[in-house]
């Protein structure tokens, strides 16, 4: 929620700061609190919360998707090298998701 709050109001006074990037702020926060949610149902539940693949997959993927965004938003030429860590971080997370379903 913090990330979200400094997207919605930390970035949007910064001049060099386009609409657009403010929207890959806020989603990569969205994204954030999406699978922190879901690691919370995840772990309650009996037959998931012991799954070995899908909360790490979930966790660490979540955390690589969003974080790059974030990184990429706020220095793009830091950040450029990581930004096909994106995808894969995305994939990851939902390769978690799916995996509850075995």
């Amino acid at each position: 929620m913090a990330t979200g709050a400094f997207g919605s109001h930390g970035l949007k006074n910064r001049p060099d700061m386009s609409a657009d990037r403010v929207a890959s702020f806020m989603t990569a926060s969205h994204y954030a609190i999406f699978n922190g949610l879901g690691l919370m149902l995840v772990s309650s539940h009996p037959r998931f919360a012991s799954h070995r693949f899908a909360g790490p997959a979930i966790a660490l993927g979540g955390f690589l998707f969003s974080s790059t965004i974030w990184g990429l938003v706020l220095d793009r030429d830091r950040f450029k090298p990581l930004g096909p860590v994106t995808p894969l971080g995305g994939l990851l997370s939902i390769a978690g998701y799916v995996m509850l379903a075995f």
